[in-house]
C-alpha cells in the first residue's frame, strides 16, 4: 500500500515561500534556539510532505496551515523534554567520586565520623540510632527514654549541624528521620 505524499516542485515552492518566516516564527516560540528551531521547521515540512490534502483547503495562503502544524510540533517537542529527567553536563561527572574508589569511600567516611563528633552528645545519640543502628523514631526514643517529638526535633538538628560541617553535603528534603513502614507510632 503507498501513500501519497506532496510533489516535490510544491514542496520546493512551499519551501521558498513560507520557509523564511516559518524558521522566524520557530525561532521565537524556541527562544532562539536555531538547532531546535531547524528541527521543528524540518518536522513541518516532512508534514507538509506527509499530507498533500492540506494543499487542496479552503485557504489562500498555506501558511496558516504551516504555522499551527509547527506550533503544536513546538509544544510537544516541549512537553516531551520536561517529561525526561534533566541531562547533567560533564562537569558533575568530573567531580563525583567513583562509588568503587575506596579511598574517596574512606575519606568520605571520616569526614562524616569528625562531623559527627562535632555534634552534641544528645544529638549524636540521636543520629546513632536512627541512621547507624537503624532504629525507628519511636524504638530510639524508648531507648534513650526520651519523647519521640525529641528525637525528631534532635534529629533535625543534628543533620542542620552536619550540612553545615560537610562541604557539598545536602540533605535530602524531609531527611529528618521518618519511621520504617509497619512500625508502632
Amino acid at each position: 500500500m503507498t501513500t501519497a505524499t506532496t510533489d516535490e516542485r510544491t514542496l520546493e515552492e512551499l519551501q521558498r515561500d513560507h520557509g523564511p518566516a516559518l524558521l522566524s516564527f520557530l525561532l521565537g516560540l524556541t527562544y532562539g534556539d536555531r538547532q531546535r528551531a531547524e528541527d521543528l521547521a524540518q518536522e513541518t515540512l516532512v508534514r507538509a510532505w506527509q499530507h498533500p490534502e492540506a494543499f487542496d483547503g479552503p485557504y489562500a495562503s498555506m501558511r496558516p496551515w504551516l504555522f499551527t502544524v509547527a506550533r503544536r510540533l513546538a509544544i510537544d517537542a516541549r512537553r516531551s523534554r520536561l517529561a525526561r529527567p534533566a541531562e547533567i553536563g560533564d562537569g558533575v561527572l568530573a567531580v563525583t567520586p567513583d562509588p568503587a574508589d575506596a579511598t574517596a569511600s574512606a575519606e568520605a567516611a571520616l569526614d562524616v565520623r569528625a562531623a559527627v563528633r562535632e555534634l552534641s552528645p544528645e544529638h549524636r545519640a540521636v543520629l546513632v540510632r536512627l541512621y547507624f543502628h537503624g532504629l525507628t523514631v519511636n524504638e530510639a526514643a524508648d531507648e534513650l527514654g526520651i519523647p519521640a517529638g525529641t528525637v525528631k526535633s534532635r534529629s533535625h538538628y543534628a543533620l542542620r549541624q552536619l550540612g553545615r560541617s560537610l562541604p557539598g553535603y545536602r540533605p535530602r528534603r524531609g531527611a529528618v528521620a521518618r519511621p520504617r513502614v509497619g512500625a508502632p507510632q
